[in-house]
């Protein structure tokens, strides 16, 4: 019996948090003729939101002999990679490959990494303008995102920019754990008139803690992705996060098919999606303008 192909499937969270982005992955690698259990092996771990995971599952992956490692997030992409140089790793999205060093550059990466970016330096400034749309009269903005995240750091750098240059008063509070979250909109409370959340392992997991903290503070807040928009947040804009864990799959079928992960260049979004929650914005108080829904690729009601 010839072994199958085998992919290790590395999910940064918990199969909860992540199963629509899972799903979307095996719909596509099936479009593609891999079948699991016919065509391919899935082998398929969490790190159940415990960063330090990631290298003991990628050291597992290493020992298993898989073919191909896809994952998510800088840091669990840095830990695959630290792990093994030899076995081709396939990112579903990181933020700044380059500047975090996971590759050479995004047409040529050069080693044995390569996936889809979600860098795109205008996003904050159009997270803001269209924020600004929701939210009539907003002068300060919060932004909140995990400090312990080097690519968080400098997204929330990039936001207070843009708000400044935008005209509004802007201020950073920082979390490195759950337990930060409460006290965090206690401090952020009377302060600003809305928020932004970066997102990464941290905020995506509580996602739904941040959302129940922030109607009870009365804040509307602006995501990077839609799920967080499903779990209670008012509104997102952002790369169209299930479509880039499909397009992760037409990557590990050129790789199983004898592409080098050095000469696939890494693709940035195509897709940008407008996402807003009524049923939020009702609880708010707030009359989202229908110029603004119009312009929506989907309302949650």
């Amino acid at each position: 019996m010839t072994k199958l192909p085998t992919v290790g499937f590395l999910g940064q969270s918990t199969p909860a948090a992540e199963s629509q982005r899972f799903a979307a992955f095996v719909q596509r690698l099936r479009e593609l003729g891999w079948i699991e259990a016919r065509t391919i092996t899935i082998e398929v771990r969490w790190t159940e939101g415990r960063s330090e995971r990631a290298a003991e599952i990628a050291a597992e992956f290493v020992r298993l002999k898989v073919d191909v490692i896809v994952t998510s997030g800088t840091p669990q992409v840095a830990a695959a990679k630290q792990t093994t140089s030899v076995i081709p790793i396939v990112f579903a999205l990181a933020g700044d490959p380059v500047g975090t060093g996971l590759v050479a550059s995004l047409a040529r990466p050069g080693g044995n990494v390569t996936g889809l970016s979600v860098l795109a330096t205008d996003l904050p400034g159009k997270r803001i303008e269209l924020l600004r749309e929701a939210v009539p009269g907003l002068r300060r903005l919060a932004i909140m995102g995990n400090a312990s995240n080097p690519v968080i750091i400098a997204e929330m750098d990039q936001f207070q920019k843009a708000a400044n240059t935008l005209g509004l008063g802007s201020g950073i509070f920082e979390i490195r754990r759950t337990e930060d979250i409460a006290p965090t909109f206690e401090a952020i409370k009377g302060r600003a008139e809305a928020l932004y959340v970066c997102q990464d392992l941290l905020t995506l997991t509580n996602r739904t803690r941040i959302n129940t903290w922030a109607v009870g503070v009365h804040l509307p807040v602006m995501h990077a992705s839609s799920e967080s928009v499903d779990a209670g947040g008012l509104m997102s804009y952002g790369p169209n996060f299930l479509n880039l864990f499909r397009r992760s799959a037409d990557y590990v079928d050129k790789i199983l098919r004898g592409a080098k992960p050095a000469e696939i260049p890494v693709e940035q979004p195509t897709k940008f999606d407008l996402v807003i929650n009524l049923t939020t914005a009702k609880v708010l108080g707030l009359k989202v303008p229908p110029t603004l829904l119009a312009r929506a690729d989907e309302v949650i009601e």
